[in-house]
């Protein structure tokens, strides 16, 4: 990437409109190589982190599954196999990602859109089961995102969400974002010439709420807490929330893998 197409990424995260745009830019720059960078960032563990979402899922016979910023669709293929009688919707911003995710696809039951997480499209109450994998600390607003999730989906609904998490201290905050930066920019010049490619994941949590403000931002949208388990020593969380019903927190638990 030249320096005159630097993606400006600090500059651009505080305002929503600008979220939006900066991230289709970016991710068409790294969908040729997003399978690949996943792995890599993760140290090979991201696929099971995904798996482990959806298998984490409950038996439905043929539930209405939304895959918001599916990406090149790891999720949503997942999903796919995970419920072979549902309806798979696979919504992402990025028309490059896009492609690549219907290149990836096999079966007609799936669907896939472009969309802004916050701007769905779909009817109310039309979705038993929304998932995520690293898309709410994408939002260009949060608080839109989940009053759209919560819209969607029919009462009871889940929602389960993979994600890196902050934690809760700035010690530790200081610590994670020094090591995401160096990882994520390493990669960032070894691919792109550009740190700021991947050093996005940093810039992006330390604007994100940590994990226990996140809880309670869900709370305030009208989902309950149904689990929490933290992987790569906490660095990466998988949360999955319920929509309605009786309010509680449940702690992440320690995963180490």
């Amino acid at each position: 990437m030249s320096p005159s197409c630097r993606l400006n990424v600090r500059e651009r995260l505080s305002d929503p409109q600008q979220k939006r745009e900066l991230n289709e830019q970016l991710f068409g720059v790294v969908a040729p190589r997003y399978d690949a960078i996943t792995r890599l960032l993760s140290c090979g563990r991201d696929r099971a982190w995904k798996a482990a979402l959806v298998d984490a899922l409950p038996p439905q016979a043929a539930p209405a599954c939304l895959d918001v910023a599916c990406g090149t669709g790891d999720i949503t293929f997942l999903l796919a196999s995970r419920y072979p009688d549902g309806r798979i919707i696979g919504l992402d911003l990025c028309p490059a990602m896009l492609d690549r995710a219907r290149a990836r696809c096999t079966t007609p039951r799936i669907e896939f859109r472009r969309s802004d997480m916050g701007r769905t499209g779909l009817d109310s109450g039309s979705v038993d089961i929304v998932t995520g994998g690293y898309a709410l600390r994408n939002a260009g607003d949060l608080g839109e995102a989940l009053a759209e999730i919560h819209r969607v989906l029919k009462p009871g609904g889940l929602a389960c969400f993979l994600d890196f998490s902050k934690p809760p201290g700035r010690a530790l905050q200081r610590a994670e974002g020094l090591l995401l930066r160096f990882w994520g920019g390493l990669w960032g010049w070894v691919l792109h010439g550009d740190p700021s490619v991947y050093t996005y994941i940093a810039e992006s949590l330390a604007r994100f709420p940590d994990r226990r403000q996140l809880v309670s931002i869900l709370q305030a949208h009208g989902f309950e807490i149904q689990s929490g388990r933290l992987c790569f020593g906490g660095i990466v969380q998988r949360l999955t929330v319920r929509k309605s019903g009786p309010v509680q927190r449940l702690p992440a638990e320690p995963d180490p893998a």
